[in-house]
């Protein structure tokens, strides 16, 4: 308990760097409902409007994700090649 107490967030962050891809689904869905609630003329076609634009922010990120794997990993060494 006394371990919480001396927690400084912005100081001393918590060590999820291998969770990030969990904070993806909240974090995309929450940018889509402020988005869209501030950008959608008629509220009946708010959800799923709110759902396509988080599916559309979720495939971005993996799909930007799968890019840089494979420019970092395949093309660039290919271009640079790194032999000593």
């Amino acid at each position: 308990m006394n371990l919480f107490l001396a927690w400084r967030p912005f100081l001393d962050p918590m060590q999820l760097h291998g969770w990030w891809w969990a904070f993806l689904v909240p974090l995309s869905l929450g940018i889509s409902v402020a988005y869209k609630a501030v950008r959608v003329g008629d509220l009946r076609d708010y959800w799923r409007q709110v759902a396509m634009m988080t599916v559309q922010i979720i495939l971005g990120m993996v799909l930007l994700g799968v890019a840089a794997f494979v420019i970092l990993g395949y093309v660039v060494p290919a271009i640079v090649p790194m032999d000593r």
